[in-house]
């Protein structure tokens, strides 16, 4: 399994605009590609020096080759479609290999 972690920072100015778009649009559009199997979208705690609000949003993936077919059929239209956003977030971009997966045992 891969997980493909986008990293983006927003402006605060643009985050309540931009949030409903991710949840409502984004995100579920990311899925209807057919490449992910989940997202998980976490808020990232720590203050960035730069300022905004800073968020992880982990989309899960069977293979590296299923994210190359992503990369190759989706991805210029994804990033596309975050047009009315532009310059007011930075995005990164990882992709993770999952190891392994452990639970506390009670």
């Amino acid at each position: 399994m891969i997980i493909y972690n986008v990293t983006l920072n927003v402006q605060e100015e643009i985050h309540d605009q931009w949030m409903e778009w991710m949840k409502k649009e984004h995100i579920p559009d990311m899925l209807k590609t057919g490449k992910f199997s989940k997202a998980l979208m976490t808020k990232v705690m720590v203050q960035e020096p730069m300022g905004g609000i800073t968020y992880s949003v982990q989309y899960t993936t069977e293979s590296k080759e299923m994210l190359e077919r992503y990369y190759n059929e989706d991805a210029t239209k994804m990033r596309a479609s975050s047009k009315a956003f532009e310059g007011k977030f930075v995005a990164f971009r990882t992709e993770l290999e999952i190891i392994g997966e452990y639970t506390s045992q009670e």
